[in-house]
């Protein structure tokens, strides 16, 4: 059967090298595939890392907006208050000498009452 195939020494030593080569070949490492598209993973991190620092940013930006306006509402309604507290105190001074004025008509008509009776 040898003879059929005509395997002869020189034919059987290249055939062993040629399955030595092929064991070989299986522990080359294989060239990767490179993607097109393809970013180092420190340029996707520092890209992350700034869009979580603008948000973090404008997050921070809020709530010293929101503190700010808060405390000018204070302020505003502490004007208010004071400014209420002003009238307040302007209404009764205001009616007090009304009826100081009231009080003192009644005595000054009550004296010409008193004269005209006389």
């Amino acid at each position: 059967m040898n003879e059929l195939q005509r395997t002869g020494f020189s034919e059987r030593l290249k055939t062993a090298a040629d399955a030595k080569k092929a064991l070989l070949a299986n522990f080359r490492p294989k060239p990767t595939v490179v993607a097109s598209d393809f970013q180092p993973r420190a340029a996707v991190r520092a890209v992350e890392l700034a869009q979580v620092r603008e948000a973090r940013a404008e997050a921070k930006a809020a709530r010293q907006q929101a503190a700010a306006e808060a405390v000018e509402a204070a302020r505003l309604s502490d004007e208010a208050m004071a400014a209420a507290a002003l009238d307040a105190k302007r209404g009764e001074r205001k009616e007090r000498k009304a009826l100081t004025k009231a009080e003192q008509k009644a005595k000054r008509d009550a004296r010409y009452a008193a004269r005209k009776a006389r």
